[in-house]
């Protein structure tokens, strides 16, 4: 399958509100976390966003902000093994090769040649300040080597092993990265300071891991009943999401109505939920509290690609 070029004209629709939290759900309703960017200042309201399109030979990325742009990565033999930079202007990818490129708008470098190679869910991570990436080493075994390295391929380091490499998502304090088990049973969190990793209580089978708060504390993925079929770990256009603690396995209440096709947490802890439209979907952005404090209407041609960050 070929990348289509996207011709997108539309821009964001935007409304602030000091409304409380959308009524009708139930359970415990804590969605975010503290932020390490936490200032006396008020957040940035959302600006845009950075969506994609995926096949057989590439992912092209659209980020829209005031305008839209476009970046394509991958070759002939792509296996969908891609991440984006959290303000979409490069994209970190893996070739046949088992090489890690990073490829912008002036040029795409290797900057790594031992990464994993062959399963679209061993993708690479970006940390939230867009300056080091996380990725699957080739060759391990039962548990899989992950290694951090700056855009540049310096300051590599090896971060430790985990069962849970797949979807790789960084917190954005730098200090935890968590990912799912190839074979989706269960979800893990990677402490790269002390280079261990553990399983998170609670999420008994998965097959995407989305985001994790600012502290590592809440997880968001796509969890999935033992008879789900468990896919090809393709990074998914949308998905259903839930949010567990990753300490005591609870499940959070995202309190938000409607058909909800994903769920982030941005760089300060608050949560950008995606919900359903009909014509076009639209961005819900909670407080740490779980109120609801904006509200993005997407571009109608955006409906159907996928999201891949919250631009602010």
């Amino acid at each position: 399958m070929k990348y289509w070029a996207l011709a997108v004209g539309a821009a964001f629709a935007v409304s602030a509100t000091a409304a409380p939290a959308l009524a009708g759900s139930t359970g415990v309703t804590a969605p975010a976390t503290a932020s390490p960017r936490t200032t006396s200042s008020p957040a940035a309201p959302v600006a845009g966003a950075v969506y994609f399109r995926h096949g057989g030979s590439g992912v092209e990325v659209l980020t829209h902000r005031g305008g839209w742009s476009r970046l394509t990565a991958g070759d002939g033999a792509f296996s969908g093994q891609f991440a984006v930079a959290p303000d979409g202007g490069k994209v970190a990818w893996i070739d046949d090769k088992s090489r890690l490129h990073v490829k912008s708008a002036t040029g795409d470098r290797v900057i790594a040649k031992n990464a994993a190679y062959g399963s679209p869910c061993l993708t690479p991570a970006w940390t939230a300040d867009g300056k080091r990436i996380a990725y699957p080493v080739r060759g391990t075994a039962t548990a899989t080597t992950v290694a951090v390295a700056g855009t540049d391929g310096k300051d590599w380091f090896n971060a430790g092993k985990t069962l849970g490499p797949c979807h790789l998502t960084w917190s954005a304090d730098g200090r935890t990265l968590a990912g799912y088990a190839g074979d989706v049973n269960g979800v893990y969190l990677l402490d790269t300071r002390w280079r261990r990793s553990n399983r998170t209580p609670g999420i008994k089978l998965a097959n995407h891991v989305e985001s994790l708060s600012p502290d590592s504390r809440r997880v968001v993925v796509n969890a999935i009943g033992a008879n789900a079929p468990g896919g090809d770990g393709s990074w998914p256009l949308s998905f259903s999401p839930s949010i567990y603690d990753t300490k005591t396995g609870a499940k959070i209440t995202i309190p938000v109505k409607g058909r909800l096709l994903g769920a982030r947490y941005l760089r300060d802890g608050r949560l950008a939920v995606r919900v359903k439209g009909t014509t076009a979907n639209t961005i819900v952005i909670l407080s740490h509290s779980g109120r609801e404090l904006q509200r993005v209407t997407e571009p109608a041609r955006a409906r159907n690609l996928g999201l891949l960050g919250i631009l602010d």
